[in-house]
């Protein structure tokens, strides 16, 4: 189809209530809509389902996305039905029977999408039937699992590279919420697209608030955190499946509705328990890394790590699961040494040399990022190869939360051994020198003679890195040209050097979370009417046994309850009611509002 042939914004509006797209989804529906490949890196909460989902409405054959994620499968199957888009799944939650009548109804050209797990369009006879049928074009979610250097690589994603010889005229398109440079490339090689469109959108989340502290009694820690909720909901995430049940122990304790979700639980109590969390009736799930990635929960108002993250891809990903609605978000990270310990012990026990080397790299990688005294979003979005300022506001480090000390002399003595080196050397031969331990660099290249030689000697290697990449995240040490390049002093490190300027860092020591982040004063009455619109809400999703926010997500519910539409019309101009959500919902969405405008004595201020 001609993407200039149609007005995109009507069939926007008719199946998803969307006035305008959010940002590069246009884009990336008219690449998809001439048949060109596409690679989009966009954020958690960024729009992709919408990216195929429009365009299979308005092209012809059938679309296959392939995903990983069965819970999510079925959600993505119910919100397209609800949508107006005939769309099923096939994976191994379903008997032989449900198989065979859903293959029947795809063969039969009834739908219009089909979600498939990796496992089974891997299939080679499979694969076959999907030729015969004709595709309009593939879509491939969670992209990065086709990378051995993405933090979640799964072999079966690597057969999706087949795709490309079998269906050579289909368009592919591949999404996902957290790649690096390196997993983007080696995904578009892998999967062979050809001259893609790439959509790289910002990793930025300005609604979230990123905090990072060090533990003491992580459960009391947790508890704490969690107490100061107001009841939102949350997912805290524990590495270990005892972990999981002791924090949800603690937190039912305290009167919390918490469930723990883990592989050892049975497959009907994990499923449960997500009914539950989607339907409010928990507030919290304690989880390890496994939850989450299928739940399509906008509501989700913070999350918890209560230990230290393998990855700093993952520990993105996780966090991106609060605030999807765009309302604001609250997140720490709690971690000690003894998760350190534990997760070099895990490194340790992995055969592959090259794996253990990636699995260090990534232990840096988090580390870096917990330890640094530079912004958070900026230290974070650093990763993903993108240039953030820093003074976000919304961390701890720019709120003014950690405790800071003046590490001017230290600092001058980094930046004093980078000069007398020769500003050509990486952060680790720097530290060497100061603290003074006699490598082979450092003896071949007569750096033991240099006057900087063990002056650090007081503090261990690890401080001297920390505080190196302080000063390189500050600006005050830039790298040279080339990725083996040396640090060399920027302008204001100079500045440094010769006394005129002081550098403050963090102090290593236990810090206090704040109760409470985010969202500041609101109009009683916005919020009252709200409130009663959510009661309907909870009522009509419960009739139907379906997810509250499959019925309305709390951003409708708190424009509906901003601008107290009073029309069907007035209904629509909201944020995601589109016609059918207004034939469907409507009546009852217009009951409360008028029941509250008579109740205040007040009329809209549309009238």
């Amino acid at each position: 189809m001609d993407s200039g042939s149609h007005d995109l914004h009507i069939p926007l509006k008719r199946y998803f209530g969307h006035a305008s797209f959010r940002p590069n989804q246009r884009e990336i529906v008219e690449a998809i809509l001439s048949r060109r490949d596409v690679f989009a890196a966009l954020p958690t909460g960024g729009g992709k389902s919408l990216c195929y989902q429009l365009p299979a409405m308005l092209c012809e054959g059938l679309t296959v996305v392939v995903s990983p994620l069965i819970a999510l499968m079925k959600d993505q199957v119910d919100g397209a039905a609800r949508l107006g888009i005939p769309a099923t799944f096939l994976n191994s939650s379903l008997t032989p029977e449900e198989s065979r009548d859903r293959w029947k109804a795809v063969a039969g050209g009834r739908l219009r999408l089909l979600y498939l797990s990796p496992e089974r369009i891997a299939n080679e006879a499979f694969r076959r039937g999907l030729g015969r049928i004709g595709l309009s074009f593939i879509a491939v979610d969670e992209a990065h699992c086709v990378s051995e250097w993405g933090h979640e690589f799964r072999p079966d994603y690597r057969a999706l590279g087949s795709l490309r010889k079998e269906f050579p005229d289909v368009p592919i398109a591949a999404f996902t919420a957290t790649a690096t440079r390196q997993v983007q490339n080696d995904v578009v090689t892998l999967l062979g697209l050809n001259r893609p469109l790439v959509v790289r959108a910002s990793f930025n989340r300005p609604e979230i608030f990123y905090r990072v502290v060090e533990k003491t009694d992580e459960q009391s820690q947790i508890v704490a955190f969690v107490s100061g909720r107001n009841g939102a909901p949350g997912i805290v995430y524990r590495t270990t499946r005892n972990d999981s049940e002791l924090t949800a122990r603690s937190l039912s304790a305290r009167g919390i509705r918490a469930l723990p979700y883990h592989a050892g639980l049975s497959d009907d109590t994990r499923r449960e328990t997500q009914e539950k969390f989607l339907r409010n009736e928990v507030q919290v799930v304690v989880a390890t890394i496994a939850f989450g990635m299928g739940i399509d929960k906008a509501d989700v108002r913070w999350i918890v790590h209560g230990d230290l993250p393998r990855s700093v891809e993952g520990y993105y990903q996780e966090t991106g699961r609060a605030a999807r609605d765009g309302r604001p978000g609250d997140t720490v990270l709690f971690y000690g040494r003894k998760d350190i310990a534990k997760i070099r012990w895990h490194i340790g026990k992995i055969e592959s040399a090259l794996e253990r080397e990636r699995a260090q790299g990534r232990l840096r990688e988090i580390l870096h990022y917990v330890e640094s005294s530079a912004c958070r979003r900026r230290v974070l979005l650093a990763h993903f190869d993108e240039v953030f300022a820093g003074g976000c506001g919304a961390c701890d480090v720019c709120a003014g939360e950690l405790p800071m000390e003046d590490f001017t002399v230290q600092a001058r003595m980094i930046l004093s051994a980078a000069v007398r080196t020769g500003e050509c050397f990486g952060l680790h031969h720097l530290a060497d020198v100061l603290v003074g331990t006699v490598t082979d660099k450092v003896r071949d290249r007569g750096h033991d003679a240099l006057p900087t030689f063990g002056v650090g000697s007081n503090h261990d290697r690890d401080f001297w890195l920390s505080l190196a990449r302080d000063l390189v995240e500050s600006g005050y040490l830039v790298r040279g040209e080339g990725k083996l390049a040396g640090f060399r002093l920027s302008a204001e490190g100079n500045l440094l050097l010769k006394g005129r300027m002081s550098f403050l860092a963090r102090r290593r020591r236990n810090g206090a979370v704040r109760p409470e982040h985010g969202e500041g004063p609101t109009d009683r009455e916005r919020e009252e009417l709200f409130a009663s619109l959510r009661e309907a809400r909870r009522a009509a999703a419960a009739s139907q046994g379906v997810p509250a926010f499959v019925v309305f997500s709390d951003r409708s519910l708190h424009e509906i309850a901003s601008l107290r539409p009073t029309t069907v019309d007035e209904l629509i101009s909201c944020y995601g009611v589109g016609e059918r959500k207004a034939a469907r919902y409507g009546d009852m969405v217009l009951r409360v509002v008028h029941a509250f405008l008579a109740g205040s004595g007040r009329r809209d201020a549309t009238d």
